[in-house]
């Protein structure tokens, strides 16, 4: 199965394509969409879209991964961003694609087993699974592969998705996140490289 990730944005836009063959794991293509340089608002959606129909026409892929637009502070970001969502989610549609979308806190949890990372602590993680040599410049590209990778781990294990829904929610640990990382790469050497 091909997996398009996707991590959109309205300056930047961050793409990938993960071939899932079983437990072989291929990364078919990686990288952002600069969109800053376009003035227009409404002609930087337009080329969202025609930029994801054009990465379904040349890898057709078999299913959209998106990341779900955060809750911030400044009510407009947040609009312009669900824009460029939508009309991502509505080019995969056009082309009959199946869609899922994921919270960035749940992506973050599932690749680093801190719901709370950063884009470089995820990235980190991915080059270690993934083995791909270097970070890309913007951490769009790996933020978009992860979100791929989730949805990997969601299609390949919907049971432990469900029981991870239904499991009671725990105590919030009062370990500072440097520690929590800490006790993460400890606990799960072959995931990091470290």
């Amino acid at each position: 199965m091909l997996i398009l990730g996707i991590d959109p944005g309205t300056q930047i836009l961050g793409y990938s394509i993960l071939d899932t063959d079983g437990s072989n794991l291929k990364i078919e293509a990686m990288d952002v969409l600069y969109l800053e340089k376009i003035p227009e608002f409404n002609l930087r959606i337009r080329q969202i879209f025609l930029s994801t129909t054009r990465l379904i026409d040349a890898f057709h892929p078999d299913h959209l991964a998106i990341e779900a637009p955060f809750f911030g502070k400044n009510v407009q970001s947040m609009l312009k961003l669900g824009r460029a969502q939508g009309v991502a989610i509505a080019a995969a549609i056009s082309r009959d694609l199946s869609v899922t979308e994921y919270e960035p806190s749940v992506i973050k949890q599932h690749i680093t087993g801190n719901g709370n990372a950063t884009k470089q602590q995820v990235a980190a993680i991915l080059q270690s699974i993934l083995h791909f040599d270097q970070t890309p410049r913007y951490l769009d590209a790996t933020d978009a592969l992860a979100v791929a990778y989730t949805c990997h781990l969601h299609l390949t294990n919907p049971i432990a998705d469900i029981q991870q829904q239904l499991a009671p929610a725990k105590k919030k640990s009062r370990k500072s996140a440097k520690q929590q990382w800490a006790d993460f790469v400890a606990q799960n050497p072959d995931r990091t490289g470290f």
